[in-house]
């Protein structure tokens, strides 16, 4: 099951490649929002083989979910490897340079079953799957409102 969503944004492309890997920003908002997430590599920085593990909430159980940077093109993409309960994810973001100041951002998630009860998980998904497209899509538009606030502040 894919999702995916297209924002552009006012920001220039290197800039905003270089927000999106601030991965201890994202850490901290989420460590505020109730999940608790641990950094696993030691590399310091934003590079292929950076880990994390999180503890998320979703339906009612706490979901352990672990994730691996394992494409990182500057600034042009990153590819994000995820695992939790029989899915296995794919989240990729790509930026494309409109011009020297405006930057299309793309954000697709890949979802697929490993086990049967991930199987009928996703199933169930899918007869929503316009409204978690809406969902989805919202809250990548929220993301880009925010990206284009920290463009802002460093200005």
């Amino acid at each position: 099951m894919k999702f995916s969503a297209k924002e552009d944004i006012e920001a220039p492309v290197d800039r905003l490649f270089d927000i999106l890997s601030e991965f201890e920003n994202f850490e901290r908002s989420a460590i505020r929002r109730g999940i608790e997430v641990e950094r696993l590599d030691t590399l310091g920085r934003a590079a292929v083989g950076a880990k994390w593990q999180a503890k998320v909430h979703l339906r009612g159980k706490k979901r352990n979910v672990r994730g691996e940077l394992v494409e990182y093109d500057r600034p042009n993409s990153m590819r994000f490897q995820t695992e939790s309960s029989g899915i296995d994810g794919l989240t990729e973001v790509d930026l494309v340079a409109l011009s020297p100041r405006r930057t299309r951002l793309v954000i697709s998630l890949d979802l697929r079953p490993n086990t049967l009860a991930a199987r009928l998980f996703l199933q169930s998904l899918k007869l929503a799957k316009s409204s978690f497209d809406q969902r989805f899509k919202s809250r990548i538009g929220d993301f880009a409102r925010f990206l284009e606030d920290q463009n802002r502040r460093r200005a």
